[in-house]
């Protein structure tokens, strides 16, 4: 049964200022596994962390939570399959909520053009 679905579009020149602009921006945002992925990208990087900015958004609309509490962006990563389709690895606060609401299945999907970025996530429990 699907509990809630959230979904989040971002601006990809807004991250790439804003990481320009503020270098610890994404050390306080992304994980190290999530760095690595978007700086191997090269110069599509700004695509890759403006996808990873709204899978982390998109979550947290799912969970009806927003950032409160004691939520940090590094409780939400987006990690890859082995056949590259991205998940949603969930710790700390953000997992002992998704436990605490019975949630057992988090589906998430991203796409990227040059300009924008989107995702989605879909909450679910048997």
């Amino acid at each position: 049964m699907i509990l809630s679905i959230g979904i989040d579009i971002v601006e990809v020149y807004r991250i790439r200022e804003t990481i320009a602009r503020t270098p610890r921006f994404v050390e306080r945002v992304y994980t190290a596994g999530e760095r690595a992925y978007c700086e191997g990208k090269g110069k599509a990087a700004p695509q890759s962390y403006a996808g990873r900015f709204a899978a982390k958004e998109a979550f947290l609309k799912a969970l009806k939570t927003g950032w409160r509490g004691k939520i940090t962006w590094q409780d939400v990563e987006t990690v890859s399959e082995e056949d590259g389709v991205p998940k949603l690895n969930i710790t700390g606060e953000a997992r002992r909520l998704l436990e605490e609401r019975g949630v057992n299945r988090v589906h998430l999907s991203i796409s990227h053009t040059t300009d924008h970025a989107v995702a989605q996530v879909i909450l679910e429990k048997d």
